[in-house]
């Protein structure tokens, strides 16, 4: 008896969740918390729905966007492809662009992407400045002559140069900000906060698809 009235209350506390979200979703508007992409680019995502993030090191909201995203990631549909691009606001940006394109090209962006954050924000380490980048990276077991090269490479100047190109296609004027699958924008500062945001990407996500299956 004790476990059948458990099972109902679970039950109803589910049914109550569910609701609160729906509620949440249809609360965000077109025009308010995102924005429709007219004409609709397109995607890198091989028949996925791609989520391109648009950040940069040093943006404070970026940082505290990042452990909302991470866990959503963590739950997410499959057929989600994150994408993230580095933002090019000023020149001054480049140094921070280069980092994480170095570290994508060497395979290190899943261990050590938070941790430039980290050390960055609560350390004040000062890993836009080149020396120090490549002493952090010699730190955290990357050879430093393969980041020097790496991050001098053809490779990583092209990427840095197309990921001016996506900034400017997009027109996007702030970071955090978020493109799904090329036809909506959103940011932390529509969206109204950065836990905000993430509610707002789940909602153009499951849009984005019912739109691809109609």
């Amino acid at each position: 008896m004790k476990l059948r009235n458990c099972t109902k209350k679970w039950r109803l506390l589910a049914s109550a969740l569910a609701l609160l979200a729906g509620a949440a979703s249809a609360q965000i508007q077109l025009g308010r918390e995102f924005q429709r992409i007219e004409p609709q680019r397109p995607v890198a995502a091989d028949g996925g729905i791609e989520v391109i993030e648009f950040f940069y090191y040093g943006c404070p909201v970026c940082y505290e966007t990042q452990p909302f995203l991470s866990r959503w990631l963590g739950t997410a549909p499959e057929y989600v492809a994150i994408r993230r691009v580095p933002a090019l606001s000023t020149e001054a940006w480049e140094p921070f662009a280069k980092l994480f394109y170095t570290l994508e090209t060497l395979g290190q962006v899943a261990r050590l992407h938070w941790s430039v954050y980290d050390n960055f924000h609560f350390e004040d380490l000062r890993l836009n400045d080149e020396k120090i980048m490549v002493d952090w990276a010699a730190r955290n077991g990357i050879d430093r002559q393969k980041f020097v090269e790496t991050y001098g490479s053809p490779e990583v100047t092209a990427k840095v140069a197309q990921a001016r190109e996506l900034l400017k296609s997009y027109e996007v004027r702030a970071v955090p900000t978020f493109i799904v699958d090329g036809k909506f924008l959103t940011s932390a500062r529509l969206a109204g906060g950065t836990q905000q945001v993430i509610q707002v990407i789940d909602h153009l996500v499951k849009l984005a698809r019912e739109e691809r299956l109609r």
